[in-house]
């Protein structure tokens, strides 16, 4: 009798482990992209006062994950205001392609090709390879961002791609290093 029960439950357990991976796969998601979505949040209110003149400051950027149903629909071009960019071909199965270019302060832009690239839910992600033959590790969420200047404020709302790095981009030709970018879907 023991022998059947233990038998049927290492069944079980077979039975239903794969489901129980994607399961988890798709937890795993969901977790890294709320995670990602953090980073391109901000707030900030401040109220000084001196010498009864009354200074307030105040910036609100709130960051929210897009999920579409058509995936085809993410294709696109991706910018930045600081020059990099990014094509993007998405299928409609969610299979996804896409090149971009990073800019350099001494020689010609950076070009890099995304491989290996899949998007789930509103995570991309995949790795990016470089002419050179380098590589890095690539993450994205695809996001409606909404900035606000004042508490009263409704606010402009941005789609787009929030890119982490992680870790940090150093680019030393141009003396700085990049966490994050937010690279606006162009019409």
């Amino acid at each position: 009798m023991r022998k059947r029960l233990t038998i049927a439950l290492l069944l079980g357990l077979i039975w239903f482990m794969p489901s129980t991976n994607i399961i988890s796969q798709g937890l795993n998601a969901q977790r890294r992209t709320q995670e990602i979505v953090a980073f391109f949040n901000k707030s900030k209110h401040v109220i000084k006062e001196k010498r009864g003149v009354r200074m307030e400051k105040f910036k609100e950027i709130r960051s929210e994950p897009v999920i579409r149903k058509d995936a085809a629909s993410y294709s696109g071009t991706y910018e930045t205001d600081m020059g990099y960019t990014l094509r993007l071909r998405v299928g409609t199965d969610g299979s996804v392609e896409g090149n971009g270019m990073e800019p350099a302060a001494t020689r010609e832009s950076l070009k890099y090709t995304l491989r290996n690239a899949k998007l789930e839910g509103a995570l991309l992600t995949g790795t990016k390879v470089y002419e050179d033959g380098t590589n890095e590790k690539f993450e994205g969420v695809f996001i409606n961002r909404t900035d606000r200047d004042s508490p009263t404020d409704t606010g402009v709302t941005t789609f787009g791609l929030g890119v982490l790095y992680d870790p940090p981009k150093m680019n030393p030709e141009l003396g700085f290093s990049i966490t994050r970018l937010f690279y606006q879907q162009k019409p």
